[in-house]
This record gives structure tokens, C-alpha cells and sequence, in this order.
């Protein structure tokens, strides 16, 4: 890896499907895989692409049970794009003599080149160099450029392009035994003598989808249609030494698409009218250029490559078009089909770098909770209680997408799956909401829709929080935590655990927020919210009540991380690690052997320790006292170790979470945590996982470990509050951010020194907290500021 490119030299059947998260294309809108374009979907490729918010739902047979999943869509394959020597077989890398090969990622410009020399036998060799893009600036659009150069030889080079509608969700092999055929009604047709199209339907959420594609050949281009394929061959004449050119441009358009009549009328006319490759490049490039100034992000060394990748991947997932769609974030990204494209709690670890970079987006992403938030209301209803209950997994309309059923593939046995009931998917919603706004000053949006999901979080919580008069607390019972291993206690006959620490104190901050949000709300505005949503004095009284008297389980001098955690056995760990090598997937481990980590103080990831990725150490502290409970320093520390030495890390997420609050709390033994959460998914250090697509909270939570994890950068009180923790390994960096309306505002760390530089402009000057002194800086000032010891 250099500075801005990723490279893949040789031919690797076995890291096929990394290779092609890694280097997936993308813009937002849509993104391909980065699959050879002469490759089907088999065992070693997976050519997929996907649209934001496309998805389909379908009922299949499982375990002699009817299983109902709703999937993010692979949509018709745009890519393909063969060739062979006129009656011999297609040339692919796995048919082939492959001479050499190699794959350059430019993340500057957003391109993927791909070089290979195929050996034809008695001297002969073809250099196929290609350059494929996903349109930028025009989210509608991809390209690819195919140069064939022939050596030692001239003569006839027949290629074959097309737009294939036989595709199918089968990039997870564990879902194989799913339905995977979502699309259907598909149709060709051609309206020129270098343009067909293809068009079709989901199954049952009927959204149209259609795809159009020109091809430019210096050979006459035939179409021809092989339903559900649209074919277009041209016989090219290849001179030794000599490259000869053959581009694709391809249009996607699907009925979600707001100002259009009809996505194939659409995908037609852009086109169409589309330029050519050359024509089209320039725009892309400068798309990136300036998504590359926005995110200004200067790191040095190894660390900063890795992060210029994850940014790179971020912003395919959630670029500034996505403000103009109804979607969430996916796990995964548009890079696979691993969690079947839902959308999870990821969002709590991508929206604090958005909101500082691309608020537009994170406002959007917002929005997109806020039109659901009827439905969780409805959820919550049904389940007998008030307010919202956001599911675990969500989809496209906002209902509960877990599975029923997860397959364990070590032991092949089906096992319920009780994940649904990780109710703290509503605090992560409630507390993206308040740092938007604190990092932006968006008050309409918090006075509106931000103010109504706040409150129907919190009525959830004080609904569900029933008071125990022995401990003269409020409880929250039967849920699970972040840990995910822990679902139910040891031969319980119900799942669910008692006062999850994590869940109760991140009510209570909900809780207290949202008060806070209501009395500082216009009184006319604050009369509309109650009119509407029968809120009342009482009520609120509650909530108070509630979010000082949420209990917090502790054992030993640390923090339980639920009701009985310090009853539970000790794990021979030792004994484990040398059994098995990897226990990541300790709780697959346990099952197989006919024993469940229900019974162990283990742990997957971080759950306990998430308050201290969460808060700051004075929040954190302030959210305890608000508790009437006592969190010094020292009873955080043993919290820590305690924790530390009891997570599997079965998750991307726990390095990265542990490397943040050790930062803090252990800062020698940080690093190793931040250089996990680092090598997560270029190593795939899940075995096999990345392959199924990248993991985008802990692409994007590495980012703003940087930004805001390290600076110990919070947005409060409408200043800029920094207390840096510079790492020997990362302790000289810079970056820019986007705060109240400044554009550009940019930090620069360098050991002891902090540089702040606010660009010039009409705003307001910006207040900047460091734990000694405060200092103010007007447009155009820059400030060089010494940091305490």
C-alpha cells in the first residue's frame, strides 16, 4: 500500500473475494464489487452490486421452519465484459495462463485499474489493462475502459459485454440454503446500435430497477439478447504491439429515484446523453478532490494509509448524495451481502466523523430514523409499552429484521437467536441525534424532529423501567447487552439479563438529555410536542425520577455489566487459546461442545467499557453522580482490567473500543488495540468475514478515534473542547473539520503543540476549551497553542 493507491500484485484464487471488498467502487447511490469483469459469481468470484435502500423480502424453508428475511438486493450484474481468441474459450485467470496480474486501487481518484498478460501459447500474449469507475459527481453513471494490447501476434479478438439479469444473493455461503432470487420480470431490449438495456422488478417489494449501457468499439458492435442476459459482441483486429480500445458506460436507475417517471425511460436518456469515458473522468476526478479536501485527514506512516483506505470506503457507503435518500447505514456497507444489508447500531460509530465533515449526510441518515420512528412506536406498543423501541436489525420500513434462528457453523446446528432484544439501539439513535446537533448548532432539527425521536426513546425507557422497592431503584429487565454472548441466564427457561450496566446508564443519559432538550425548547413549540404526543407534567416527573435512580450493578469494586455477572464461572482462557488458537468466536466454540458462554464471566466485545468509547471521563464521572453512585478514577481502571481480560473480541468493533478508553486509562497498552481495530479488515482478522463486505463501523469509528478519540475533541456548549492523549505511535497528525457553519477548521497535533487555524469567513468566532486556558479565534486566525504535560 502506498499513500493513495492499493495494490494487489499475482493472482490470488484464495484472497478473490477480499480483494473485491476491498477495491468495491462506489458513490452513495450505488457500488460494484471489485470482480475481474470476465469472472461469474462462482466459488472464488462474487460480482455484486448494490444499490442504498434496495431491498427485498422473501420467506424460505429453514430447519422445517418458514423463515421470513428481507435482504439488500443484488442487483443485475453491469459488469461483465469477456473475450477469447475466435474458437477458443473465454479468457479468465482461472482458464488461463496468467502470465502476471495486478490490481491497483487509486483512492484519489476513485478509479480501480486492473493489469493482466494471459499466455496464448507458441509466443503469443494479450495485455488486458482496464480502469472502471463509479461515477461521483453523477451517481447514475459507471464506466470501464478495456485496453487490449496483443505481443507476438496479430489476428481477430472476439469480446462479448453484457448486462446480466441472472444473478442472485449467494455471496454468504451460511445463507445458501436461503432464497436468494430476488429479482424477476426480466426484459431487454436495445434502442441503438451501441445501447441495450435491461430492466426488472423485486419480487415482493416490487421496486423497478433498470440498467442501460453503451458500448464504443473501433469494430462494429452487434446486440443480441439471451434473456435474462443483453449481449453485445464486437470482433476486434489486434496488430502486435498496438492497443485497441473498448469502453462501457452504464446508467442505473430504479423507481426510488425521486424526479423521474420511469427508471428504464431514465437509464436510457442519461446514457445517452452521457459522454464518453474521457468526457466523464474529469467530473469524477474533481468529485473526489473535493470529498478528499473535506476529509482532510494528515496521518503519517503505515496508520494514515490504512485510514486513507477506510475513508475511501466511508465515503462509497455514505457520500454527500446519500443526503438526498431514505437509507441507513449498513454494517457492511454496499460491499456484500453479510447481514443481509441491514442496518444495525453501526451508525453510533460513523456518525460522529460525519457530523464534523459531511453534516448533511448525518441529518439525512437522521431523517431516516425519524420516518420510522412510528413504527417503533408500533413495536413498542405491541410489545405493551410507550414510546419507541427501534429494532436490533432493520431494513426498509423499520420493522425488526433479526433472525428467529442463526446457524452456528462449526456445530451445523440452527440456534434461537435472542439479539432482538438489544433495546439500546434507541440510546445509540437518542445520542447521535444530540451530537449532531451539538457539532452543528442545527436547532431546527433538534426543536423538531430530533426533540420528537428524543422523547419517544426516553418514554421507552421510563415505561420499561420497573422500581424495586428493595433496592429503591428502577430496574431494566430482559434485555441483552452489546456483549451479545450473554443473551439469557445459566438454565434460564426465558432469555434476557437484568440491568445490562451499559443499558441502564445510557437510559439515564437519554433521559436526562431529553429534559434538558424540552426545557430549553420555545414554549410554543414545547405546547405543539405535548399536544401531540400526550406528554404531561407527570410524566416528566418520572423521567427525572428515573434517570437519577437507574441501577448500576457492581462486584468486586467494578461495574457488573449486568445484574449477577460476578456469580457467573471464570473461563480457563489459557486452556482455551491453546485448544484452539482463535477464540474470537468463543461462544461457536463452547456450543460445539455442548456448552454455552451464558455460564462464564466472557465477553464478545466491549460492553461495560462502550460508556468509556461514549462519554468522556467528566461526563462519564457526571453521569454516575447524577446516579447517586461514586466512579473515581481508580474503581474505572480496575473496571478496565477487569473486562480486559474477559473479551474474546469477537467483533471489529471491540479493538477499536478498547484502544479509545485505553488510550486514557492504560495508554502502554493502547496501541495494540488501535492497530487491530487497524489491520480488522485489510487482515481480516475474523477469518473470512471481510470477504462478505468491509465493516463499516470500524472502518469509520477508526477515523474518529483519530478525531475525536486522541484530541479528546467534544462539541459542547457551542465551543470546541480538547484534552489530547497523544500516543508515542501516533502523537503528530492533522486534520480539518466543518463546525457551526466554519468551513475547513483545521487541528494539527505535533507532541506537545496544538495548531488551530479557522478559515476566513462572516461567522461568529469559535471558543476553544483546552484543560488550562480558553482561547477564542476569529475568521482567519490561527493559534498555536502549548498543551499541558
Amino acid at each position: 500500500m502506498t499513500g493513495w493507491t492499493w495494490e494487489n500484485e499475482g493472482y490470488d484464487p484464495d484472497g478473490a473475494r477480499l480483494r473485491e471488498s476491498l477495491c468495491t467502487l462506489g458513490n452513495g447511490y450505488f457500488a460494484t464489487r471489485g470482480a475481474l469483469p470476465e469472472c461469474s459469481a462462482d466459488e472464488v468470484h462474487y460480482p455484486g452490486t448494490y444499490a442504498a435502500g434496495i431491498y427485498n423480502r422473501l420467506v424460505s424453508e429453514v430447519a422445517g421452519r418458514h423463515v421470513e428475511n428481507e435482504d439488500m438486493v443484488n442487483l443485475p450484474n453491469w459488469l461483465p465484459l469477456r473475450f477469447r481468441l475466435p474458437g477458443e474459450p473465454w479468457l479468465t485467470p482461472d482458464t488461463a495462463a496468467v502470465l502476471d496480474h495486478g490490481e491497483t486501487l487509486h483512492m484519489s481518484s476513485g478509479l480501480l485499474e486492473r493489469r493482466t498478460r494471459f499466455g496464448l501459447g507458441a509466443g503469443r500474449t494479450l495485455l488486458v489493462r482496464q480502469h472502471r469507475f463509479v461515477h461521483m459527481a453523477a451517481p447514475h453513471l459507471a464506466g470501464l475502459r478495456t485496453e487490449f494490447t496483443a505481443e507476438g501476434f496479430s489476428g481477430p479478438l472476439e469480446t462479448e459485454a453484457a448486462l446480466d439479469g441472472d444473478v442472485t444473493n449467494a455471496g454468504v455461503p451460511r445463507y445458501r440454503d436461503l432464497d436468494g432470487r430476488h429479482l424477476t420480470h426480466v426484459l431487454t431490449g436495445t434502442t441503438a446500435a451501441d445501447t441495450v438495456w435491461l430492466r426488472c422488478r423485486t419480487r415482493t417489494s416490487d421496486i423497478r430497477i433498470a440498467l442501460a449501457a453503451r458500448l464504443t468499439s473501433p469494430a462494429p458492435v452487434v446486440n443480441r439478447h439471451d434473456r435474462p442476459r443483453a449481449l453485445q459482441t464486437t470482433r476486434l483486429e489486434l496488430a502486435a504491439g498496438e492497443t485497441v480500445t473498448v469502453d462501457k458506460i452504464v446508467a442505473l436507475h430504479t423507481s426510488r429515484d425521486p424526479a423521474i417517471s420511469d427508471p428504464l425511460h431514465a437509464a436510457v436518456d442519461r446514457v445517452t446523453r452521457a459522454g464518453g469515458f474521457d468526457e466523464l473522468l474529469p467530473p469524477h476526478l474533481t468529485a473526489w478532490e473535493q470529498l478528499w479536501r473535506r476529509a482532510e485527514l494528515d496521518v503519517p506512516g503505515e496508520a494514515g494509509r490504512i485510514l486513507r483506505l477506510h475513508l475511501f470506503h466511508v465515503l462509497q457507503t455514505l457520500s454527500p448524495h446519500t443526503a438526498d435518500l431514505d437509507v441507513g447505514v449498513p454494517a457492511r456497507g454496499l460491499h456484500g451481502e453479510a447481514y443481509r444489508g441491514h442496518v444495525f447500531w453501526d451508525e453510533l460509530f460513523v456518525l460522529p466523523y460525519l457530523n464534523l465533515h459531511f453534516p448533511e449526510v448525518s441529518r439525512a441518515l437522521l431523517h431516516h430514523r425519524h420516518r420510522r420512528l412510528e413504527r417503533a412506536c408500533t413495536a413498542a406498543r405491541d410489545a405493551g409499552h410507550r414510546g419507541a423501541m427501534y429494532p436490533w436489525q432493520s431494513g426498509s420500513d423499520g420493522r425488526e429484521e433479526t433472525q428467529q434462528l442463526h446457524l452456528n457453523p462449526r456445530s451445523g446446528r440452527w440456534l434461537p437467536d435472542h439479539s432482538r432484544l438489544q433495546h439500546h439501539v434507541g440510546s445509540a439513535i437518542a445520542y447521535n441525534v444530540w451530537q449532531y446537533c451539538e457539532a452543528t448548532g442545527d436547532q431546527e432539527f433538534l426543536q423538531t424532529k430530533g426533540a420528537e425521536t428524543l422523547l419517544q426513546i426516553s418514554r421507552f425507557w421510563a415505561d420499561t423501567a420497573a422500581y424495586d422497592d428493595h433496592l429503591g431503584r428502577y430496574r431494566l429487565k430482559g434485555v441483552v447487552g452489546p456483549d451479545e454472548y450473554h443473551d439469557a441466564y445459566p438454565d434460564a427457561a426465558e432469555p434476557g439479563l437484568d440491568d445490562n450496566a451499559y443499558t441502564n446508564v445510557t437510559a439515564a443519559w437519554v433521559l436526562a438529555r431529553t429534559l434538558d432538550v424540552l426545557r430549553a425548547l420555545p414554549e410554543p413549540r414545547r405546547r405543539e410536542l405535548a399536544e401531540r404526543t400526550g406528554l404531561d407534567a407527570a410524566e416528566l416527573e418520572r423521567w427525572e425520577e428515573v434517570s437519577r435512580t437507574l441501577y448500576v450493578p457492581f462486584h468486586h469494586g467494578v461495574i457488573s455489566q449486568f445484574e449477577g455477572y460476578g456469580e457467573l464461572a471464570e473461563l480457563d482462557w489459557r486452556g482455551y487459546r491453546h485448544r484452539y488458537g482463535d477464540i474470537r468466536r468463543l461462544d461457536r466454540l463452547l456450543e460445539a461442545e455442548g456448552d454455552t458462554v451464558n455460564h462464564y464471566q466472557a465477553s464478545k466485545q466491549a460492553d461495560v467499557l462502550m460508556l468509556g468509547y461514549l462519554f468522556s471521563p467528566a461526563e462519564l464521572q457526571s453521569v454516575f453522580r447524577r446516579l447517586g453512585v461514586s466512579l473515581d478514577e481508580r474503581t474505572w481502571r480496575r473496571t478496565v482490567d477487569h473486562y480486559l481480560h474477559r473479551t474474546s473480541h469477537g467483533s471489529t468493533l471491540s479493538g477499536l473500543v478498547h484502544g479509545w478508553v485505553l488510550a486514557r486509562a492504560r495508554r502502554a497498552d493502547a496501541w495494540k488495540f488501535c492497530q487491530e481495530a487497524l489491520q480488522a479488515d485489510i487482515a481480516d482478522i475474523q477469518g473470512g468475514t471481510t470477504g462478505e463486505g468491509i465493516h463499516l463501523g470500524a472502518m469509520a469509528g477508526t477515523l474518529d478515534l483519530v478525531q475525536r478519540g486522541l484530541t479528546g475533541l467534544e462539541t459542547r456548549g457551542g465551543a470546541l473542547w480538547l484534552d489530547p492523549v497523544p500516543l508515542p505511535e501516533l502523537s503528530s497528525y492533522g486534520f480539518t473539520l466543518r463546525y457551526h457553519g466554519h468551513w475547513g477548521v483545521r487541528l494539527r497535533l505535533e507532541h506537545d503543540l496544538l495548531e488551530v487555524a479557522v478559515p476566513a469567513s462572516g461567522r461568529t468566532p469559535i471558543e476553544v476549551h483546552l484543560p488550562d486556558r480558553t482561547v477564542r479565534l476569529r475568521p482567519g486566525e490561527t493559534d498555536r497553542l502549548t498543551l499541558p504535560e
